[in-house]
């Protein structure tokens, strides 16, 4: 009960974080210029024509109007019609959301043991030689933009010695096992970015943990080494790294825009890119809608998580 009170007050407000997030999105597409009727129509179409088309989609209508319209529809999965292909968006945003999470997944497969592993050895032997090539190799790769780690790593592993597939996306019917092959080379940029902030972040909570008092207080009460580890350093010092891996995965669901162009992965943010350029502004408002309702759901899931790792703030 104690930590179901606190994650409802949280819920809540995630919520009304949502709603806030879809009036900026519907106000913001609202703004943008472009005439609906005359998109679908065409630019040499009749006005009258235009007009009636305005009427019957209901944009002509207030704004109020129209955000009750569209938010209404949108929380039961009707995100409307697409201008240029005359279907559905749904199907769109979902496949598009599909993929993203897909290699969000590949990515913190890899990121998550390298990056905490990488972090513990670095925190246990702080100030050696190995400390300091971990914090070296990761802040050297982190410098590095994913663009062009994403470049190299094409041109070497996909084009000149073939071992991964040059493009993410994975044939029609592929299986689980394909398409996660697909996924291996998009995922390494990301994962080089990403590892040394991982890496770091570990190697201070071990750190931290390792001086704290009840760490000595469990040394001196005769734990063996690996107790102490695993009971007092470890599930102190992986706190911090949970939040930090809900908020990744919810930036990889939409921030991997510039891969997901690279390796041709019809992901979320090529999705919304597309959608800008070619003034689809139903696809754009229904997957940044998507991408909030995930950041949601990932912030409420870590902080739960983060309750039941750490028992001092469920009972807080």
């Amino acid at each position: 009960m104690a930590i179901v009170r606190p994650l409802a007050a949280r819920a809540g407000a995630l919520l009304l974080t949502l709603w806030l997030v879809s009036a900026l999105v519907f106000l913001a597409g609202q703004v943008l210029p472009g005439d609906v009727g005359r998109v679908m129509l065409g630019p040499f179409a009749d006005a009258q024509a235009v007009a009636e088309l305005n009427r019957k989609l209901g944009t002509d209508q207030p704004i109020p109007s129209q955000y009750w319209h569209w938010f209404s529809k949108a929380i039961t999965g009707d995100f409307g019609d697409s201008l240029s292909m005359r279907a559905p968006v749904a199907p769109f945003v979902l496949s598009s959301i599909k993929n993203s999470a897909a290699l969000a997944g590949v990515v913190l497969l890899f990121l998550v043991p390298i990056g905490i592993g990488a972090g513990v050895v670095a925190g246990l032997r702080s100030g050696s030689l190995a400390d300091r090539l971990i914090v070296l190799t990761g802040v050297s790769l982190s410098i590095v933009p994913d663009f062009v780690s994403g470049l190299l790593l094409l041109m070497v592993f996909g084009l000149w010695l073939a071992w991964f597939p040059i493009t993410g996306a994975a044939p029609d019917g592929a299986g689980f096992w394909t398409s996660s092959y697909h996924l291996i080379l998009p995922a390494l940029p990301l994962v080089l970015n990403l590892i040394g902030y991982v890496a770091r972040m570990t190697r201070a909570g071990v750190i931290e943990a390792r001086g704290a008092d009840y760490t000595r207080t469990a040394i001196l009460k005769g734990l063996s080494p690996s107790q102490v580890l695993f009971k007092h350093v470890l599930r102190n010092a992986l706190v911090p790294i949970v939040t930090m891996t809900g908020l990744q995965f919810g930036y990889l669901l939409g921030g991997a825009v510039v891969v997901e162009q690279i390796f041709s992965l019809p992901g979320v943010g090529r999705q919304v890119l597309l959608g800008i350029q070619q003034k689809e502004y139903a696809v754009v408002q229904s997957t940044v809608l998507v991408i909030a309702t995930a950041f949601v759901i990932v912030n409420l899931a870590t902080d739960g998580l983060y309750r039941v790792i750490d028992p001092r703030v469920g009972a807080a």
